[in-house]
């Protein structure tokens, strides 16, 4: 489902875009709601993938000192980044919500779409993080039963 959702709003991302430039360069008529669709669109499919979509082995990650440490030190260094992410993720998630719902009785230029719709994503992928760093030790510590 979240694919679906995602594969969606990178299709919308795609005709914006293509409407975007056959307006400008074609027809010689640039469409203001384009730019602004556009840069929406574009942060939901990032947020909306990072959260739901990309597994956690498919994010960045520099791995030189992981990949030097024993197998037990990589397990300390997994427990300590899985609670320092989630933590801090679980800590930003009140003044993220309030400051999406603050941007709520602000609207955009053009569309005037309100602009919590451009600041729930980040909430969404701050819970999912934590989400993710929970199960991450849940599993970090059923392996060492």
């Amino acid at each position: 489902m979240a694919a679906t959702v995602g594969a969606g709003l990178f299709a919308a991302l795609f005709a914006v875009f293509i409407v975007q430039v056959v307006a400008r360069f074609v027809f010689n008529r640039p469409l203001p709601w384009t730019d602004e669709a556009a840069v929406i669109l574009y942060v939901w499919v990032i947020l909306w993938s990072a959260a739901l979509i990309v597994p956690e082995r498919e994010h960045v990650a520099f791995d030189l000192v992981w990949n030097m440490a024993s197998r037990r030190a990589q397990k300390y260094m997994r427990a300590f980044g899985l609670i320092a992410v989630g933590g801090l993720a679980a800590w930003a998630i009140p003044a993220s919500l309030d400051f999406a719902r603050f941007m709520a009785r602000e609207g955009s230029p053009v569309l005037g779409l309100p602009l919590v719709w451009l600041f729930v994503p980040f909430v969404l992928l701050l819970a999912a993080l934590v989400i993710r760093c929970f199960i991450g030790l849940l599993g970090l510590f059923k392996k060492n039963r």
